[in-house]
C-alpha cells in the first residue's frame, strides 16, 4: 500500500471552476485536503463552519472523513434559491393561469 494519495479539491464559481490537485499522506482527511489546497485563502467567502458544505464525488461528507486515492473533494456554494420553494411558486402560478388568470373584461 502506498504512503501517499492523489486527490482533487474543487470549488465551482459562477463563471469557472477551481481545481487543485494534491498529493497527501495516506489517511488524510477532507479538512486537511481543503487546507492544503489554498482555496480558503484564495476565496475568503468560503465559510465551512456556516454556509459551505463539503462532499466527495457529490456525496455530502464531514470534514473528518478519511480520503482514498483519487477522491475529488468538492466545496459547495450555498443555494441562492430553495428549489422546493421555486417549484411551489411555479405550480401556484400555473394553477392561476389555468383558471383564467388574465384580466377580466368589463
Amino acid at each position: 500500500m502506498s504512503d501517499s494519495i492523489s486527490v482533487e479539491v474543487c470549488y465551482a464559481l459562477k463563471e469557472r471552476q477551481e481545481v487543485v490537485r494534491l498529493k497527501l499522506p495516506a489517511g488524510s482527511t477532507v479538512q486537511r485536503a481543503v487546507d492544503a489546497s489554498g482555496l480558503l485563502q484564495k476565496h475568503p467567502e468560503i465559510d465551512l463552519a456556516k454556509t459551505n458544505k463539503l462532499g466527495v464525488f457529490a456525496k455530502l461528507v464531514k470534514a473528518d472523513t478519511v480520503l482514498r486515492d483519487k477522491d475529488r473533494v468538492e466545496i459547495y456554494r450555498p443555494l441562492i434559491a430553495d428549489p422546493k420553494e421555486v417549484r411551489r411558486k411555479r405550480a401556484e402560478e400555473g394553477k392561476v393561469m389555468k383558471k383564467g388568470g388574465g384580466l377580466a373584461e368589463a
